[in-house]
């Protein structure tokens, strides 16, 4: 279980890294230009693609077992940690509120956004049915 605990936190904080770079690209050039919810309908794609190629190398890197224990615990732990990382970068350094941020998951943006963190959530769970699916095959 901890090899799944430590992949989450890994795949956490690659893709934060990313999200928060891309995410000032999106609010700082592409907003503006194209409207919030084209820019995150442009943004997610790209994100989803990084989510699925880290949470495959977090699983192999740390070994996570092919159990559904260990994959949910990484994509739990990995979307507990956004969500937290979210609500304290709202907090602290955009002067927002949690209910503010609960307010923006009801926008079609948001709402995109929103599901994009729970296929993030997914992914380590979803890479190992796509190995159990290609052994059948």
């Amino acid at each position: 279980m901890i090899a799944a605990v430590k992949a989450g936190v890994v795949y956490l904080v690659l893709i934060f890294a990313a999200g928060f770079a891309l995410g000032s690209l999106r609010i700082l050039v592409m907003t503006a230009a194209l409207g919030p919810l084209l820019a995150v309908a442009l943004e997610l794609p790209l994100m989803l693609v990084l989510s699925w190629i880290v949470c495959r190398w977090s699983v192999r890197y740390y070994v996570v077992p092919a159990t559904y224990e260990a994959r949910l615990t990484m994509g739990e732990v990995a979307f507990l940690l956004l969500i937290g990382a979210e609500v304290v970068l709202t907090v602290s350094l955009f002067e927002g509120t949690i209910l503010k941020l609960l307010a923006a998951y009801g926008t079609a943006e948001g709402a995109l956004g929103l599901i994009g963190q729970i296929a993030y959530a997914a992914f380590p769970l979803l890479q190992m049915r796509k190995r159990l699916f290609k052994s059948y095959a």
